[in-house]
Formats: structure tokens, sequence, C-alpha cells
């Protein structure tokens, strides 16, 4: 193994949601993501590169 993806629980939170008719506040779901990987195998550009790829699909997930 050289890398493992901590998913925290699910919890609604207060945010900020920006549109183009100005901002406003919401209550979203959100969670918490943390990798770890042995950076002897894995360059830490490529991590950032896969977190931001699975951030962007949680994101715009449609069943």
């Amino acid at each position: 193994q050289v890398a493992i993806l901590a998913v925290g629980s699910i919890t609604k939170r207060v945010v900020v949601i920006e549109s183009d008719s100005g901002d406003s506040i919401g209550i979203r779901h959100m969670t918490m993501l943390s990798l770890s990987y042995d950076h002897r195998v894995i360059d830490g550009a490529l991590g950032g590169m896969f977190l931001k790829v699975v951030r962007d699909n949680l994101q715009n997930f449609a069943p």
C-alpha cells in the first residue's frame, strides 16, 4: 500500500454560494477528505491532482 484516502462523516455546514447574481448563504452537506501517501512513490503534485478530481466528482455528482 502506498496511499490511503480518509473520508470524514457528512455534516451540514453553512457556506457561501457564489452565483452570477451575487453571493448568498446556504446550508450544504460537507465532508473532509484526507490523503496520505508515500512520497517516495507518489509525487505531491499528483496527489493534489487526485484529490481535486475526487472533489470535483463529488461536487458534481448526479445519480
